[in-house]
């Protein structure tokens, strides 16, 4: 007999098979949150799209626009359920909907993540958790009470989801290359979204509009490129190491490039050490015209794996190749949160490894800041809390100044 989850109408016929349409509302309607929404729709041809909320109206209507134009009548957004401004989470969240997916810059995700489990939605949530280790705290409680309800919770740690990734690690902790000795995790690329230049902040634009529209290159928001893009890096590395985070860190950084006001550096490399003397380093820069590359080298014992966008392969005592099926990653991570919510799969809760993986990102961010030695009861223990509580358009927003290693302190 089917048991209803809490946030969603079950009818008799849905366990058994895709019968009911499922509604979805989207908050945050830039790059990735359409993506998601994309994603979504792709992933489960009996699902909607009905409500949209971003904080500016013209990002709601592109992404709108572009949705509308691949996916059309499934696009059931009307202009009563597009939201816009400070508080468009909570009336997309409020309106008649299943399936909520957050997708706004990392700072507001640990509020829109507990409003979204206090009103027994089924989530998808994008990564990393949060941008601070207050952040992450307040969004453990949300990971709880979200257990605690049977709802599902889906990370938006897209290779977790990648096929063959899954195959690889799965060879890995099987010893396929004996005991792990040392992994190196890169990051190399240029930047995601530059600063734009003063000359470009029209009259009347506030505080944080500005610093809105040029989220990425805020720490408070964005929580640095090691904690919103390099973060899959990172978490690749917990994966690899099987989630059990490492003891302490130390790295270094800074800011080679003129951002214009930005406070986040455009490069970084970091060393974990763990328990039993293993070291892993990632490297993270984003600067134009440079040598790129996004891999991951697993050392072993008996062997050496490679991991980057091509098939990962294994080298060693133990040769293999992913040879099976790769859907896109994107879409897999949906298809299993349809299917927990639809009962053809287990509830699935990632908020844990979330919240682990975003603190390791965090973890780098304050050994880089500050140029310390940085170990996890620190960060456990942390009190910095980079964002405002409350947010208003016509507040003033001071911008911290980049940080200057043996200088910045961690709280």
């Amino acid at each position: 007999m089917a048991v209803a989850m809490p946030g969603i109408i079950i009818r008799q016929s849905a366990f058994a098979a895709n019968s009911d349409t499922l509604k979805v509302g989207l908050v945050g309607c830039g790059g990735r949150g359409t993506g998601a929404a994309g994603n979504a729709l792709t992933a489960d041809s009996n699902c909607v799209l009905t409500a949209m909320g971003d904080v500016f109206p013209d990002q709601l209507e592109n992404s709108y626009k572009g949705l509308k134009e691949q996916f059309d009548k499934r696009i059931a957004v009307t202009p009563d359920t597009k939201f816009t401004g400070l508080d468009a989470f909570k009336k997309v969240i409020d309106s008649d909907i299943d399936v909520v997916l957050l997708a706004t810059p990392p700072g507001f995700r640990p509020t829109h993540l507990r409003y979204a489990v206090e009103k027994g939605r089924q989530i998808f949530c994008e990564k990393p958790l949060a941008t601070d280790a207050s952040g992450i705290r307040h969004a453990l409680e949300s990971v709880r009470m979200a257990k605690a309800k049977n709802l599902n919770l889906v990370a938006g740690f897209c290779w977790r989801s990648d096929l063959p990734r899954r195959a690889l690690y799965q060879q890995i902790h099987a010893g396929a290359i004996g005991d792990i000795r040392s992994v190196y995790g890169t990051y190399l690329t240029g930047p995601v979204k530059p600063m734009q230049a003063p000359s470009a902040r029209k009259d009347g634009v506030t505080d944080l509009e500005w610093q809105l529209r040029n989220w990425m290159n805020f720490s408070w928001l964005a929580g640095d490129g090691i904690v919103e893009q390099c973060i899959h890096t990172v978490d690749k590395l917990a994966w690899c190491m099987k989630d059990v985070p490492p003891i302490k860190c130390t790295a270094t950084g800074g800011r080679m490039v003129g951002n214009f006001q930005g406070n986040i550096f455009d490069h970084m490399t970091v060393v974990y050490e763990y328990a039993n003397g293993v070291r892993a380093t990632i490297a993270q820069r984003q600067i134009a015209g440079c040598y790129n590359d996004n891999s991951d080298y697993i050392m072993g014992t008996t062997g050496h794996a490679l991991s980057g966008w091509n098939t990962p392969v294994i080298r060693g005592e133990k040769p293999w190749k992913y040879q099976g099926k790769a859907p896109d990653m994107y879409v897999v991570e949906h298809e299993e949160l349809f299917a927990g919510i639809r009962g053809n799969g287990p509830i699935r809760n990632d908020g844990e490894w979330l919240a682990s993986s975003t603190l390791q990102g965090l973890m780098a961010r304050t050994a880089a800041y500050t140029g310390l030695e940085v170990t996890w009861e620190n960060m456990l223990n942390s009190k910095e809390k980079l964002g405002p509580t409350d947010v208003t358009w016509d507040m003033s927003l001071p911008i911290m100044g980049i940080p200057i290693p043996g200088q910045y302190r961690l709280s």
